[in-house]
């Protein structure tokens, strides 16, 4: 019997690794062992109240069926306002898409502006999501590296020197993952410059846009400089900032002409987000800023907790991140690599983390932490770090 093949396009499929690091610590408890978790984002906290009973009421009265498939006007409303309020422009309703979630916008937009063999620079160490929806596309990714040095920032003086004649989009993901490094203004000004020198996209990831801990740090939208009407394409959802990452609900912002076409190319794929779990995110938008400011708080004690526990262990280095929730401490002195480190922590000290290099080749000398468990079980992953490694 003849073997059927599958597509050119499934053999680039790559997925997110720490999904598969997940699935390996949950075999390891079924077998008895004890599992802390610091592999995936996905925040602890329960989606608050008023956003569950919005989403019943909306059950109750019937928004059970077909929606516009660009999103209820509700939501895209509520949005437009929100942006308004945190990025200083205003969108009109024809730049807004909802979408399931944040990752499918970076699916969405550069499916409807890259072609095979275009280049898309991206930040390294990045998301995951980036190199894998780039690979099974047909793109090239290259990459800026997003230095310790530089507290993690992009530069715009790296990203010039790899502009090339292939160039379609720049990535920034500021603050971002798996660094928390937040990109000043001054260097998301001069890139954004670039861009429009160079006739570029720019594709903003902003998921972690509310998760900003610093006094000096400032969150500066690079989108406010064209108000997306020109090149700039904003990613977002509710998923960190609300904890909703399984609502699987987000909106984005992009020029109208683009919006038309990931539009139809959602509709294709999805028809339409569900109505009940957008007037969900409509009460979370219109909540107070207390709701999320709360979780933030204890973030950044759990943030400080987790950065002076790696710091005291034989090896470790941490630098204090600006944003978002992962610490990406640097191994190079225990003289182990990053996918040894990993395997030790899960093998012999029970914590699961991501190894630096599935986020890029210059993520390779470190490990991912993300700190959306308690303040105990962080504490418990440093005690046990400390009898391996001190």
């Amino acid at each position: 019997m003849n073997e059927l093949n599958l597509s050119d396009s499934s053999s680039r499929l790559i997925g997110q690794k720490m999904f598969q690091i997940l699935a390996k610590a949950q075999e390891l408890e079924k077998l008895g062992k004890s599992i802390l978790h610091f592999e995936i984002g996905d925040p602890d906290f329960a989606t608050n109240d008023q956003i569950i009973l919005a989403a019943i009421e909306s059950l109750k009265m019937g928004r059970t069926h077909y929606e516009n498939s660009k999103g209820a006007l509700e939501l895209r409303l509520k949005s437009a306002e929100v942006t308004e309020r945190s990025r200083g422009f205003k969108p009109d309703v024809s730049q807004l898409l909802v979408t399931p979630g944040a990752n499918i916008q970076i699916f969405l937009a550069l499916s409807c502006i890259a072609n095979a063999g275009d280049e898309i620079i991206v930040p390294d160490p990045g998301f995951v999501s980036y190199e894998a929806i780039i690979s099974y596309l047909g793109l090239s990714s290259v990459k800026v590296p997003i230095k310790e040095e530089n507290n993690f920032s992009m530069m715009a003086s790296d990203v010039a020197s790899l502009i090339t004649k292939k160039t379609k989009a720049i990535i920034i993901n500021s603050p971002g993952n798996p660094t928390g490094g937040i990109t000043p203004r001054d260097e998301l000004e001069k890139i954004f410059e670039l861009a429009r020198k160079n006739n570029l996209f720019i594709l903003s990831d902003e998921i972690y846009a509310r998760i900003i801990y610093s006094k000096t740090a400032e969150f500066f939208s690079i989108a406010s400089i064209d108000a997306c009407k020109e090149r700039c394409i904003l990613i977002n959802g509710l998923s960190k900032a609300y904890a909703m990452t399984g609502w699987r609900i987000g909106v984005m912002t992009a020029p109208s002409f683009l919006t038309e076409k990931m539009g139809l190319l959602l509709e294709t794929l999805l028809s339409s987000v569900p109505g009940f779990i957008q007037m969900a995110a409509v009460k979370a938008l219109s909540l107070d800023k207390s709701v999320a400011g709360d979780m933030i708080k204890e973030y950044e004690h759990r943030r400080n907790i987790l950065v002076s526990g790696l710091n005291s262990i034989s090896g470790f280095s941490c630098l204090l991140p600006e944003g978002a929730f992962y610490a990406f401490p640097n191994i190079t002195k225990t003289g182990l690599t990053d996918e040894q480190i990993s395997e030790i922590l899960l093998e012999k000290c029970g914590i699961a983390v991501v190894p630096g290099s599935y986020f890029g080749p210059n993520g390779k000398n470190h490990i991912r932490f993300s700190y959306v468990s308690g303040i105990e079980k962080i504490e418990e992953a440093i005690s046990r770090m400390k009898t391996h490694f001190n």
